[in-house]
Order: structure tokens, then sequence, then C-alpha cells
């Protein structure tokens, strides 16, 4: 530790300036803010993260998904939908890991807030003694100084009367004149015993102010490395959420390696097969001729026709415009 907060804050001819310190404290006021919003960062994601995993999960359970598929197709959507049904717990998991992180960094965060406390209610006495024994100094000061100027006025008012004949009056000057002096040397004492108690407390400020530093560098110090510490961390949690899940797909992905075409194709062959013998042709039958083929196996016979009467006469000849002949499937109209 070299101390560089004490090295950078000393140098100030204003023994009432609080600059050095007050910058420290505005740069420890930024760090724990820093902290804090890295800490709603990781809330907010493990929020994300935690909708995400249980929309996937819905999905996952209530959305059909090649629900009639067979065999080694189904097997692979069966394995799918469970690595899948993983993936969503893997960052509901996530989500919980995160909002540890974001209550280690609260804690750490306090934890250094109420550590820094105890020093800045030292060093905020230690400043308010400073402010008052310097006022009372400069007061003493200024006292000082308006006394010596007393003792020369009087000094001056006894010499213009060295001429005058009234000694009454004289002898008035000659003890304003002693009591000035004693004025002076009261008021240049009490002048000295504030410059002194001034000394000790500048002393003690800047023992204190010395001490304040180091204890602010050395928090500054863990701060930047724990905050350092969490994010590495959070992006090792990524990074493993990104291999779990694509553990979890490749064993989709091997299942789908053992999905055979061929077994599938065979075994919904093998469930929904009727026979291997075709049906029967379908045979002719003449609706009014009596002589017709025998039906097929199975077929009801057809109703007997002999109690028909005889194919009836055309009306037209096959000369007649209006006949239609479909040797050539063709249909001719007049």
């Amino acid at each position: 530790m070299n101390n560089l907060f004490v090295q950078s804050n000393l140098k100030n001819a204003d023994i009432l300036s609080t600059i050095g310190y007050d910058s420290i404290i505005q740069h420890l006021n930024n760090g724990r803010k820093n902290c804090k919003e890295f800490e709603d960062f990781l809330k907010e994601r493990a929020a994300i993260e935690e909708k995400y995993g249980k929309d996937l999960l819905s999905l996952s359970r209530k959305k059909p998904c090649g629900q009639s598929e067979l065999n080694t197709l189904k097997r692979a959507l069966e394995v799918f939908k469970q690595q899948l049904d993983s993936v969503a717990q893997s960052h509901i998991q996530l989500a919980q890991t995160l909002r540890e992180e974001a209550r280690k960094m609260e804690e750490f965060r306090e934890k250094q807030k109420l550590q820094r406390k105890k020093t800045e209610l030292i060093m905020d006495a230690i400043h308010k003694q400073k402010s008052l024994q310097f006022k009372k100094t400069m007061d003493a000061k200024k006292n000082y100084e308006q006394k010596c100027r007393d003792k020369d006025e009087a000094e001056q008012a006894v010499n213009r009367s060295a001429n005058l004949v009234n000694p009454r009056q004289q002898e008035k000057l000659f003890v304003k004149l002693a009591t000035s002096k004693a004025a002076v040397e009261d008021s240049d004492r009490s002048y000295m015993q504030h410059i002194n108690a001034l000394d000790k407390v500048r002393e003690e400020w800047q023992s204190e102010h010395i001490k304040a530093c180091e204890v602010f560098e050395v928090q500054e110090c863990e701060r930047i490395n724990f905050f350092r510490n969490a994010l590495w961390l959070h992006m090792n949690q990524l990074s493993q959420q990104c291999v779990t899940s694509d553990e979890m797909y490749e064993n989709v992905r091997k299942s789908l390696e053992m999905c055979s075409i061929e077994k599938d194709v065979e075994y919904f062959v093998n469930q929904r097969k009727t026979g291997q013998t075709p049906p029967a042709p379908i045979m002719y039958e003449n609706f009014y001729c009596p002589q017709r083929s025998a039906a097929p196996l199975g077929k009801v016979a057809a109703p007997n026709l002999a109690r028909r009467g005889p194919l009836p006469i055309p009306k037209s000849l096959p000369e007649d415009p209006g006949y239609a002949t479909i040797g050539d499937y063709s249909l001719l109209y007049q």
C-alpha cells in the first residue's frame, strides 16, 4: 500500500480546506453507487432469466410438438421435450443464483458503508473542531492586534502630553498606557494559547486524516477487487449456462442420430397394415341383361332383371345430327 490517497490530499496551504477529503468521499460515494447499479443489473437480469425459464417451461409442457410421430422420431421428440424442460429449469436456477450474487453485493456495499461511517464521524468532528479553533484563534489575533494599536495610541498620547503642565492629565495618560500594556500582554498570551491549541488540533486533524485516507484506500481496493470478481463470476455463470444448455441440446442431437427413416416407415406399415391381397376388380353388370358375370366375392348379387322390359329403341338414328356418339369421345349437338 503506497498510501496514494494520503500523498494526494495533504498538499494544501489552506488549513480549513477539505477539498482533498471531499474528493475522496465523492469518489467512494460514486463507487458505492456503481456497486448499487451492478446489484440492480443482476436483479433485473435474474428477472429476465426467470421469466424466460418459466415461459420456456410452459412452452415445453403445454405446447404439442409432433405428438403423433412414431417410433424413433417420437423418442427423439420426447428427448427434445425433456431437455427443453431441463434448459428451462436451468434458467430458473440461474435466476436464483443471480439474486444470491446481488444479495452478496448488497451486503458488501452496506458493510463498507458502516465501516466508512465510523471514520467519517471522526473526520466530521475533527473538521468542526479545527474550524472552531481557527475562528477562536483569528478572533484572538484581532483582539491582540487591536490591543497593540490601543497601546501605541496611548504611548503617542503620553509623548504628546510631555509639555503639558497639568500633572493630573499626564497621570491619566500614564495609567491608560499602563492599562493598555497589560491588555496587550493578556491578549498576546491568549493569542499564543489559541495558536498552540490550533496547532494541536491541526496535528490531530492531520493524523486522523492520514488514518482516514488509509482506511478509505483499503476500502477502495477491496471494492474494486470485489466488483471485478463479481463481474468475472457473472460471466462464468453465463458461460456455464451456455455450456449446460449445449450439453442438453447435444443429447437431443444424439437422439436424432438414432432416428431411422426406414425403421419409422416400417413401424408405421406394421402398425397400420390391412393385408397383402389387393381388392378384387369390380365386374361389369348390364342393368337389362339377366346374363352377367359373377359378382366378386363378398358382393351382394344384383337384383333379378328378367322381369324388366326389353331395351327401348332410341328415337333418333345414328345419322340423326341430334344423336350423340362416343366412339371418339365427342358429343355433337344441333
